[in-house]
């Protein structure tokens, strides 16, 4: 991959600034030990992506067909046969050894990410230090989570229960461009050391850091066919959704609820992690220079293109103009830059069709009366997707941008009187993915968590603790998903249960079967007279 001195690399150093759009930031044969992974046949036709920093090629990319997918499928289902049976210290294994390795090689991968998406390196470096933390996580919690469950059997002592976990085959994973090593992998950890093969459907434009998560597994001494990356648009993803037994899907909302129709008339179950439209509330007794940090860095890392990023700042009238004021200052000092370095505070968007939202929606909130108190403006000076951290005030309720997620860098500010006034506000959305309170009280602060109709509350963080604590299960309510990722969640969403019952007394005349040989009413006497006796003695 590309060689960096810390501070000093620039996308300009590797790609010829006179033909920004004929010459490949990376050197092909540099990838195509990447791209001969994707699991394709060469007979689908090729997607070319494009650097977002300037609009050069990426990589040439061969498309996965229909036949394909089921291919990589079946390949993963007689894979994941022996994975199985593998002891869980080996599978736990091959996690931890991905953690070190994703930390040692993090370089590699932050160059991926960031030439695929625009982001800024430290947006970037959160993608390589999740996947560290939830590897870990998963190689430590495993055989926790895969125990055999031993719940009370219907008659105490005589009866056994074990209820156990099983993989379901093989896990489809559809993901999404904005985050493509954590949306990758934060799925496909929990299945594969659950006794699953995963095959991953990354967007076209992020491949390569799919391709590079490959790598990474199998030099942790993950067997291959058990992680398989295949590629293209959505006939690639509608062909895996089709074969799969298990659906990961993190996208769109619109989409989502196709995917989860599509699985649904199969009925195999489906994970989906949808829009946002996310919110910040202001408390009066907040700490304004305390929080503007936190705040800030939750409106506009990875560029606002993030599912947990907010859109909407709440903010308490008595505070409103202290915070508004510092919010604008420091939104106009953040740095815009497109280096392979750690200078730029936000980077580009990833798509001229993002761009396109983003101006939308911003122009919509203006010609609806909106005023613009940061940014508002495409930076088309420093790359062709970039746009400035942008603050829009008197926002009508109405407006694009107040109803739609915009997934860019783009925030609206609302002052209410109270938390009661701040809960409703939030809770006015189709969406209910993540929320965050800030409030110098943190027993208020969880009040008003209490009260709010999302699948996680920061208190006094915008969003990566909550991300980063992954024993707890996040997801959305309402629009914004069904099921959970991380924790027990992920185990339990792409494994079976299978529970066996064994009656232990049944050899020496203590079974049911010897209450029911007795005569006329004896049988329900019996029982009945058990039943209140283990209602008296609180036997679960």
């Amino acid at each position: 991959m590309i060689e960096e001195t810390p501070g000093e690399a620039a996308v300009g150093s590797v790609f010829d600034p006179e033909s920004p759009e004929a010459t490949y930031v990376l050197e092909p044969e540099l990838v195509a030990p990447l791209v001969a992974r994707v699991a394709s046949s060469q007979g689908a036709g090729t997607h070319r992506s494009t650097c977002p920093f300037t609009g050069a090629p990426l990589a040439t990319i061969p498309v996965s067909s229909p036949s394909d997918v089921a291919t990589a499928v079946e390949r993963g289902r007689l894979a994941q046969r022996i994975w199985a049976r593998t002891d869980l210290a080996v599978r736990s294994r091959v996690l931890d050894n991905l953690a070190r390795i994703v930390l040692v090689r993090q370089s590699e991968a932050l160059d991926l990410i960031q030439l695929e998406t625009g982001k800024a390196r430290r947006s970037a470096f959160e993608e390589v230090g999740d996947v560290a933390q939830v590897a870990r996580h998963y190689a430590v919690r495993s055989r926790r989570y895969l125990a055999t469950d031993r719940p009370a059997g219907m008659i105490p002592l005589v009866t056994g229960v074990r209820v156990q976990r099983r993989p379901v085959g093989v896990v489809g994973a559809i993901a999404p461009w904005n985050y493509p090593l954590t949306l990758v992998l934060s799925e496909a950890l929990p299945a594969l050391v659950a006794g699953n093969a995963v095959v991953v459907k990354p967007d076209p434009q992020t491949t390569l850091t799919a391709l590079w998560a490959a790598e990474v597994l199998e030099e942790a001494g993950l067997p291959a066919g058990l992680f398989q990356v295949v590629a293209g648009g959505r006939e690639t993803g509608e062909a895996l959704v089709d074969v799969a037994d298990h659906v990961a899907f993190t996208g769109s909302t619109a989409v989502g609820r196709k995917v989860a129709a599509r699985a649904g008339e199969r009925l195999v179950g489906a994970t989906l992690e949808l829009g946002g439209k996310n919110a910040i509330y202001i408390a009066d007794d907040v700490d304004v220079d305390t929080a503007l940090p936190g705040v800030v860095r939750a409106c506009f890392a990875s560029t606002g293109q993030l599912c947990l990023s907010a859109e909407r700042i709440v903010v308490h009238e008595a505070v409103a103009d202290e915070f508004v004021a510092k919010l604008v200052r420091d939104v106009r000092n953040l740095r815009l830059g497109a280096g392979l370095d750690y200078t730029a505070d936000v980077g580009s968007l990833t798509s001229d069709a993002q761009l396109a939202k983003v101006t939308a929606h911003v122009d919509d909130a203006i010609a609806r009366g909106a005023v613009v108190l940061a940014g508002g403006v495409h930076r088309s000076d420093i790359g062709p997707y970039f746009y400035a951290p942008t603050v829009l005030d008197d926002v009508p309720s109405d407006a694009l941008v107040a109803r739609e997620e915009t997934f860019g860098p783009v925030v609206s500010v609302t002052r209410v009187r109270s938390d009661d006034e701040a809960v409703a506000v939030m809770n006015d959305s189709e969406y209910g993915l993540h929320m965050s309170v800030w409030s110098g009280d943190t027993a208020r602060a969880r009040k008003v968590a209490d009260q709010i109709e999302a699948g996680s509350v920061s208190i006094n963080d915008g969003y990566m603790l909550t991300w980063g604590s992954v024993g707890a299960p996040t997801g959305g309510w309402k629009a914004s998903g069904l099921g959970r990722r991380h924790g027990r969640s992920s185990v339990e969403a792409m494994t079976q249960t299978r529970t066996v019952v064994t009656a232990r007394g049944a050899g020496r005349g203590l079974g049911i079967d010897a209450v029911f040989a007795l005569e006329g009413a004896a049988p329900s006497r019996i029982l009945s007279a058990a039943l209140e006796g283990m209602r008296r003695l609180r036997i679960p």
